[in-house]
């Protein structure tokens, strides 16, 4: 037994195979390093990407970093903290919560900050001056009943909509400072001083940051808004042009290459109106923020943040148009390439006049002058004259030829109803309680029963293709939506005029006909459009 065991340990065992063991081990170990390789490469890619898609985060970044810089001075140096102390920390907390990416998120989260903190070391002053006579059970009662009234008035206040969407955060900074000066009255007497250096400290944080918000390389949530809805207005000219364009598609393979290109996300029809319905939260922020900043145009105009959020509305409804549109390019049901070629010219033509009254859009907004009035009216109008002719000129497809062939299909789909069994039919409860065979006869029929019901949606779409008119149906929805988009694209032109009129465009010129306009739908970042100098212009016509 000890042999066995001192071979077994001593590696004298021929049946323990320790080439293999490190072979496995060599090759997990090369797993482990090409899964680390593989890693590293991807998380620095995502960290070049994350710059290149919009460089003033790197801006950002740097400036953050300044400010806690700056603001650790307090500590650091010992002049500075001698004189505030330990409540320079509440400088440095100020800037981690209070610098935002945009000039006015800062100054909405500043401003509160400040109004806040100011309201509540007054009220806490004027509780204090009040329990400062009486004895100290009294003052005690009167401070936790202040505490509680204070706390709920406070709480219920933050559900009224405008304080909810404009001062929340105030209130909340309110609440901290109210209760935390007012309790610690009660066992510190010197808290004036601290009240004071915590509002002179949290005073040099906003301060701070407002001057890293306003005036080194500022963010302005006004212009990221008014990138977003020009980047809005060509991703939707993009996919109405694209949509169209592969509806009418020349041959059954091209279509079937444009249904199988991968997930819904993959296509570019898909991504140019997802970009809209996806922006409320978006431009509702951008444009709290927005009201928030000072005037600081060269005309000193007062940012028209609400036109854009009321543009933006229009936009989302005209998307879902879009959508449905869109849905007409996956139907089960779908109109012979030969049907589709009759309306093919009129409905591109339409499609084309509506992406470029959209580009004309987005490039009147993008340089902040009136619309052509050309684009938006006299090419639109002929376009759907052409369409309305050419479905004048085949009415027979939708109308049908004859009648005969629908009605034997329609008496053959109702004798088909008709077979079906009634829900109480079959065996009666007594022959299945007391017969075998009547159980197996039932359990026959609910087989059969469960046989008709796979068959039928077959049965139905074999009835619906074979009504002789039912080839122009889809076409006549897909048409039908497309008029639709002209009616939508109407109220988008009266928004954008009238947010040229509140914002103060310039008017139209002749030497605006050749406008450059961006052919790629840029990328955003941080909920904003990039600026669009860095793409490659084309002219009008040649999209």
């Amino acid at each position: 037994m000890y042999c066995g065991i001192a071979m077994g340990f001593g590696g004298e065992n021929p049946s323990y195979d320790w080439k293999g063991k490190m072979e496995g081990l060599r090759k997990r170990s090369n797993v482990l390093i090409e899964e680390t390789r593989r890693r590293t490469g991807s998380t620095w890619r995502t960290i070049c990407r994350v710059g290149q898609d919009d460089p003033r985060r790197l801006v950002h970044s740097l400036k953050v970093g300044l400010s806690l810089t700056l603001v650790s001075l307090l500590y650091l140096l010992e002049p500075l903290f001698q004189g505030i102390g330990q409540s320079a920390i509440w400088a440095v907390m100020t800037v981690v919560v209070v610098l935002e990416f945009t000039a006015g998120a800062t100054l909405c989260k500043g401003l509160n900050r400040g109004i806040g903190t100011l309201l509540a070391g007054s009220l806490a002053f004027l509780m204090e001056y009040i329990a400062q006579e009486s004895g100290r059970v009294f003052r005690a009662i009167f401070i936790g009943t202040a505490i509680f009234a204070i706390g709920m008035a406070a709480t219920y206040i933050r559900f009224f909509p405008y304080i909810k969407k404009n001062y929340d955060y105030g209130v909340v900074i309110f609440l901290l400072t109210f209760n935390l000066i007012t309790i610690s009255s009660f066992r510190v007497h010197n808290v004036h001083k601290i009240a004071h250096d915590r509002l002179c400290t949290i005073a040099i944080g906003c301060g701070i940051c407002l001057l890293m918000s306003l005036l080194i390389f500022p963010n302005w949530s006004g212009q990221d808004l008014h990138n977003s809805t020009v980047s809005k207005l060509e991703g939707l000219a993009i996919s109405i042009e694209d949509c169209v364009n592969e509806y009418f598609s020349s041959s059954e393979e091209e279509r079937n290459a444009g249904q199988d290109r991968g997930p819904m996300s993959e296509d570019p029809i898909y991504k140019g109106y997802k970009a809209v319905l996806d922006s409320k939260s978006t431009d509702e922020t951008l444009a709290l923020h927005a009201s928030w900043e000072p005037c600081h145009s060269r005309h000193c105009y007062k940012f028209p943040w609400k036109q854009y959020v009321k543009l933006g509305d229009v936009l989302r409804h005209f998307g879902y148009t879009l959508v449905a549109l869109h849905g007409c390019l996956h139907t089960q049901i779908q109109t012979p390439t030969s049907v589709r070629s009759l309306f093919k010219d009129p409905c591109i033509r339409v499609a084309r006049e509506v992406s470029k009254a959209l580009t004309e859009l987005a490039n009147s907004i993008r340089e902040r002058r009136q619309c052509s009035p050309v684009i938006l009216s006299d090419h639109l109008h002929e376009a759907l004259q052409d369409l309305d002719t050419a479905l004048r000129s085949q009415p027979r497809l939708f109308l049908g030829r004859t009648t005969s062939t629908t009605t034997n299909v329609l008496a053959l789909a109702a004798a088909a109803s008709n077979q079906k069994p009634s829900k109480y039919s079959g065996v009666s409860l007594s022959s299945v309680k007391t017969d075998s065979s009547a159980l197996l006869e039932w359990k026959k029929s609910k087989r059969v029963e469960a046989e008709r019901k796979v068959l039928r949606p077959t049965l139905s779409k074999i009835s619906i293709t074979s009504l002789e008119f039912s080839e122009a149906l889809p076409f006549a929805a897909f048409a039908s939506l497309l008029v639709e988009v002209v009616a939508r694209l109407d109220l988008v032109i009266e928004e954008v005029e009238e947010l040229g009129r509140v914002a103060n465009f310039r008017e139209f010129s002749e030497g605006d006909d050749e406008v450059s306009v961006v052919c790629q739908k840029p990328e955003k970042g941080n909920g904003a459009a990039v600026p669009m100098e860095n793409h490659l212009p084309c002219h009008v016509a040649d999209c």
